[in-house]
C-alpha cells in the first residue's frame, strides 16, 4: 500500500488539478513534417531527425518555413468524437472483464479484485504522464491510447494466471488457509511472471533507446504499464482477494 501510495497519489494528485496535455489527435489542429535547417517555431515543435521537426499547431492558418514531408489536419469534432470513443471503449473493456472473469471464476470477488487492480495500473500510467505533461510537456494522442488499452489486457492477464493456479488448488481441496494458498499460487507464478515481463521490458528498453523520437513516449508508456501490470497482480490484486476473504470471516463470526 506505501509502494501503491507513492506513486498513486502524486500522479492522482496532478490529474485532478493539472490534467494531461491532449495533443491534436483530441484538441483539433495541423501537424506538419517539415525538414529545415532552421528550427520551425510553433504551438508543439518535437524533433524526429537531422533537420526534420514534427510541428503541431493548433491554429491551422499557421504557416511553417521548409521543405514540408507531410501535412495532416485534425478538426475540433473528429477530436472530440476520438475522446469520447477512447472512454467508451475504456468503460466497455473494464465492464467487459469485470463481467468474465467474475463468470470464469464462478465468485464476484475475483473480478471485483482483478478490476480494482486494473484501475491501480490505469491511474498509475495517466497519473504519470499527467505530471509528464506538468514537467517536460509531454502530451497524450492516440499512441497513448494504444498503450492505455494495451496496458489493460496485461494487468488482466496476468492476475488471471494467478487467480486461476488459485482457484484450481481450492477445486483440488488443497489444505491451509486461503492466505495460505494464495501464497503457494504466487510463489508458483512468480517466475513465469516475471519471465514474460522482463522480456517484454529488454525489447521495451531497447525501443526507448533506439527507436525514433515519434514513438517514444508511447514505448515508455507501455513499459509503465508493464511494470505496473506486473507489480499489481501479486501486491495488488491478490491482497484485496485475501482482505476480503478476512471480512468475510470476520462477519460469519461475529
Amino acid at each position: 500500500m506505501i509502494i501503491s501510495g507513492l506513486v498513486l497519489v502524486p500522479g492522482v494528485y496532478s490529474l485532478v488539478r493539472y490534467g494531461l496535455r491532449p495533443s491534436i489527435d483530441f484538441t483539433g489542429g495541423t501537424l506538419i513534417e517539415v525538414k529545415s535547417t532552421v528550427v520551425p517555431t510553433g504551438a508543439s515543435v518535437q524533433k524526429t531527425s537531422n533537420d526534420t521537426y514534427l510541428v503541431r499547431l493548433q491554429d491551422e492558418t499557421a504557416s511553417v518555413a521548409g521543405e514540408i514531408l507531410r501535412e495532416e489536419t485534425v478538426g475540433p469534432v473528429l477530436g472530440r468524437e476520438l475522446l469520447q470513443k477512447t472512454i467508451t471503449a475504456a468503460l466497455i473493456a473494464i465492464f467487459a472483464i469485470l463481467a468474465y472473469v467474475a463468470y470464469a471464476f464462478k465468485n464476484i470477488k475475483f473480478g471485483i479484485s482483478a478490476v480494482i487492480a486494473l484501475i491501480h495500473d490505469l491511474l498509475v500510467v495517466i497519473g504519470l504522464f499527467s505530471l509528464f505533461g506538468r514537467w517536460w510537456g509531454v502530451e497524450v494522442d492516440t499512441l497513448f491510447v494504444t498503450a492505455f488499452l494495451t496496458t489493460m489486457s496485461f494487468s488482466v492477464h496476468d492476475t488471471i494466471v494467478v487467480f486461476d493456479r488459485i482457484r484450481e488448488k481450492m477445486k483440488r481441496g488443497e489444505g491451509g488457509s486461503f492466505e495460505a494458498i494464495s501464497d503457494q499460487a504466487l510463489t508458483e507464478t512468480m517466475g513465469r511472471s516475471l519471465a514474460n515481463s522482463f522480456t517484454i521490458i529488454f525489447m521495451l528498453l531497447a525501443l526507448i533507446l533506439l527507436g525514433g523520437e515519434t514513438i517514444h513516449w508511447f514505448v515508455i508508456a507501455l513499459l509503465i504499464g508493464t511494470v505496473s501490470g506486473t507489480y499489481s497482480s501479486p501486491f495488488v490484486a491478490t491482497p484485496i482477494l485475501i482482505l476480503w476473504d478476512r471480512w468475510e470471516k470476520r462477519k460469519r463470526v461475529k
